[in-house]
Formats: structure tokens, sequence, C-alpha cells
């Protein structure tokens, strides 16, 4: 796991919509969630500012905590490649931090809050 980012809070970004989450035990980008990246990545080249922005990647509680780390720590990294060599994110400007499955935003008991859980947040600060 990463460590936490510092800084004054800007806004937060989620991959959550049915199209871009991520799919079970998966860490890999699915075309949907590139278009969200690369909208994301114009937003903030828009903004013209020097941004930080942390990736924290998220999982459903199936697996160990341990599983989770991990698992959540790629999906985290793979979104943190795409933006740096899709887009020239500098990479000291990115951090990434897993939660595995310790922050759900649904229920982990319904299959639906399971796939919701599946998910990296992107939080910017400035």
């Amino acid at each position: 796991a990463g460590k936490l980012a510092k800084g004054k809070f800007l806004y937060e970004v989620t991959l959550t919509d049915e199209a871009v989450k991520f799919g079970f035990d998966r860490s890999d980008i699915s075309a949907e969630a590139k278009a969200a990246l690369d909208a994301f990545a114009a937003k903030v080249a828009g903004e013209n500012k020097n941004v930080y922005v942390e990736i924290q990647g998220h999982t459903d509680n199936i697996g160990s905590p341990e599983y989770n780390l991990t698992l959540g720590q790629a999906r985290a990294e793979a979104v943190m490649r795409h933006l740096a060599m899709q887009h020239s994110f500098p990479l000291h400007r990115m951090s990434v931090i897993s939660y595995g499955s310790a922050k759900p935003i649904a229920d982990n008991a319904a299959r639906q809050g399971r796939a919701n859980n599946r998910r990296v947040t992107l939080v910017v600060l400035m």
C-alpha cells in the first residue's frame, strides 16, 4: 500500500459506472474505463493547474484481505500507467494506494454491490 497524499482537495472521480467497473479478480482497464480516464485527463489538462492525483484501488470482499490489497494496488497501478503512458501525466504527480475491501460503497452481500465496490477513485489535490 502507498502513502496517503496530502494537499488541498479539489475533487474526485470514481470509476464506478456500469461500464467501467473492474471485473471480478481483474485489474485490466476496459475500453469504457479508458474513455473515462481520457475524459478525466482532458479535464485536468484543461484546468492547467499543477495538481496531484491520488489513485485509490478498491475491491469487493471476496478473497483474503492480503489478496484484496494486492488486487486493489494492481487496479490503481493500471490506471496510473494509462495516465502516464497515454496522457504524459508526470509520475511524480501521482501516487497509488490500495484499500482492498476496507472501504465499500455498497453492500458486499449482493452481486451488484460487489460490482460497485470493484473500483478506482482518483482524488485530485492541489
